[in-house]
């Protein structure tokens, strides 16, 4: 038992979250529970997928190159959670995630995006993830390079004094101790200068930075296969040809603060390393969620607005199987690139995909559709819940929402029979229900006199019951 002396009242600090190493499949399962309702059979999958990339590291290097991440393909409605599932498991790892519909992409030869683009999106988020690690580690002492700068600019350097010509001890006695006093004041004033820039005191006095501009031709490169496609970076290239011109410019303390912390920040960034440690981290960790997989399966006829769709699945199994692809920051094996891939099914089947992408997705993982328990609990469990988040937004104008027990309900029964009668969206349609429910409510808030709202069962079936029962009506306002 921890007892607080009268003086040091202090709160108990949460414990510290489990670092992804330490994570089992169970307790992933639970972080993961937090923000999504159900399908309990595709959280174990993703979950044991996940603990297998831990398994592997610790493997001699000759093993762990020959053990491959075993590819999921979910399968579900819409609505159901699958997207929410990949996004919140590569927030918990850290891993570098991209998200692709694979609707997107033509066969090679036609014009459009080629498949290869979903490797290099997937270098460019861990090269962002490592810079953004990289700069945390630098903040505080660019903070502190940049608060002596600005000083620099406010409190010009004074010219030492001239020297004493003769020989006189004295001279030069005296002359230390008028450089020493000087020095003394200088100081003085720069710490009192410094006191009043933290508190914010000089935010809107104007001081003259030197800024860097880059003097570029603008000019814009065509080409069949889009920029992605160009192996070298044409910009930077041509930054290093022209240079780079300084150039004097008036800003506030405030500005000049935030400019010149940038600056230093990148003076302090080792950008080589970023790299390699981004690359490997996006062929070792990375994950490509690739969505929408349905409407890319079907067989060809040969002739059509789908020609491409099989030639899409093509494109896309040597990336899934392994291969090399080649980016800006060098080549990039996609060996160990954990995939995921899902889509709904309505009219095509998972067996209509071409037999050896089917082959490389071996995980198969089938989300139920949501009934009315489920959107309750939707409504009112996970941390992000749709109810907390407009009871939060309302607050800002000083409304207090209040839902009660029977509300919820309502709501829940409502969004269900919509999604009966007509298509089934799943939990997205809790998003037209509520925004319909709290229309009126939204848009009087901030002249609200009774600022203490209480939502129940009756006035969600006022705002629904009349658009509920007009089938026709509800296909277009819910």
């Amino acid at each position: 038992m921890v007892i607080y002396l009268p003086g040091d009242q202090r709160e108990p600090q949460p414990a510290p979250e489990p670092s992804f190493d330490e994570l089992t499949p169970r307790e992933i399962v639970v972080e993961l529970d937090k923000y999504i309702v159900g399908q309990a059979a595709a959280k174990r999958a993703v979950a044991v997928a996940l603990r297998n990339r831990v398994r592997r590291q610790k493997l001699t290097p000759e093993m762990a190159e020959d053990v491959l991440p075993k590819n999921i393909l979910m399968i579900g409605p819409t609505g159901v959670g699958k997207t929410e599932i990949a996004r919140r498991l590569a927030r918990l790892a850290g891993c570098p995630f991209v998200k692709v519909e694979a609707s997107k992409y033509t066969e090679v030869g036609y014009v459009g995006r080629d498949v290869e683009s979903m490797v290099r999106d997937l270098v460019e988020t861990s090269i962002d993830m490592v810079r953004e690690e990289k700069l945390d580690e630098v903040a505080e002492r660019a903070e502190q390079a940049a608060e002596e700068r600005v000083l620099d600019l406010l409190l010009p350097a004074s010219p030492p004094l001239p020297a004493e010509t003769g020989n006189s001890s004295s001279n030069s006695s005296s002359a230390l101790q008028t450089e020493s006093h000087r020095r003394d004041q200088v100081d003085r004033t720069r710490e009192k200068l410094r006191a009043q820039l933290r508190d914010g005191k000089l935010d809107q006095r104007l001081v003259e930075v030197e800024v860097r501009e880059r003097s570029m031709p603008s000019f814009e490169i065509i080409s069949n296969q889009g920029v992605e496609e160009m192996d070298v970076n044409i910009k930077d290239m041509l930054s290093g040809l022209f240079g780079q011109q300084k150039k004097r410019r008036k800003m506030t303390v405030a500005e000049a603060i935030d400019y010149l912390i940038q600056e230093e920040e990148n003076k302090l960034i080792d950008m080589d390393q970023v790299t390699r440690v981004a690359v490997e981290r996006a062929e070792q960790m990375g994950i490509i969620f690739i969505d929408e997989i349905d409407k890319i399966a079907g067989r060809e006829s040969g002739h059509g607005p789908d020609v491409s769709r099989e030639g899409v699945q093509r494109d896309i199994l040597p990336i899934v199987e392994g291969t090399t692809v080649n980016t800006r920051y060098g080549m990039i094996r996609t060996d160990h690139i954990l995939f995921i891939a899902a889509g709904a099914f309505h009219i095509t089947k998972p067996s209509d995909l071409i037999p050896e992408l089917q082959g490389r997705l071996p995980i198969r993982v089938e989300l139920t559709a949501l009934g009315e328990a489920d959107f309750v609990r939707i409504l009112t469990e996970p941390k992000n819940a749709l109810i907390k988040q407009y009871m939060a937004l309302l607050d800002t104008e000083g409304v207090k929402l209040n839902f009660t027990e029977d509300a919820i309900a309502a709501l829940a029964r409502f969004a269900v029979a919509v999604n009966e009668q007509t298509e089934n969206i799943g939990a997205r349609r809790l998003h037209t229900i509520l925004e319909k429910v709290l229309d009126e409510i939204s848009f009087e808030a901030p002249e609200l006199k009774k600022k203490n709202v209480k939502v129940d069962g009756a006035y969600v079936t006022k705002q629904l019951a009349e658009i509920v029962k007009n089938q026709d009506l509800s296909r277009y306002i819910l």
